[in-house]
């Protein structure tokens, strides 16, 4: 199985760091013939316009979106949580593309910026009995997931930063600038 990780922009060094750490082979993904190599991808935190256009300039978006509809496992981190999201809660950018597959809202900068950034210890069930230690850096929010969707991560006043919806994964933190893995491993066992 090899794990494709978004290559345009954003943090896919520390993902591919990361999942080599665990020994799962990877691919960065920049053009469709890569996407045709992978069987599960990520899409990492970034600029979330910024991956989108990249997405429309380097003829991913379609097939993304597509190998999405079929299933391939994808998981959004913060960026990627933003892509993945059938709905923006403040509106998409006019001319923002998005990859729509998740039955989710995303509130975009949910926290403020830049240096409101932060980390916190969550209990995440899926994970085990340790908390995870979580790096939020300007992170959106998910909000109003749908009936197929699964929260896996709340803040302790209940506002959800994690959810699964089958072979999908959003999470508005960063688990790959922490040395935790068990949120890849997590994301592998999909």
């Amino acid at each position: 199985m090899t794990i494709g990780i978004l290559a345009l922009q954003g943090d896919f060094r520390e993902h591919e760091a990361m999942l080599q750490r665990i020994g799962a082979p990877t691919l960065q993904v920049r053009l469709p013939k890569h996407l045709a190599e992978v069987d599960r991808l990520i899409i990492p935190g970034g600029e979330s316009t910024a991956i989108g256009k990249l997405l429309v300039l380097y003829g991913l978006l379609e097939p993304i979106r597509e190998r999405g509809r079929k299933g391939m496992p994808i998981w959004g981190t913060c960026a990627g949580a933003i892509l993945l999201a059938q709905r923006i809660a403040e509106g998409r950018p006019a001319g923002q593309p998005a990859l729509a597959l998740m039955d989710i809202t995303a509130r975009r900068n949910a926290f403020g910026r830049q240096l409101d950034s932060f980390e916190v210890n969550l209990s995440i069930e899926a994970l085990g009995d340790a908390p995870l230690n979580t790096v939020f850096i300007r992170a959106p929010l998910i909000e109003q997931p749908g009936p197929a969707v699964r929260v896996l991560a709340t803040l302790a006043d209940g506002r959800i930063v994690a959810a699964q919806q089958g072979h999908l994964l959003a999470t508005c933190f960063h688990p790959e600038l922490t040395g935790d893995e068990r949120f890849h491993r997590y994301f592998l066992e999909l």
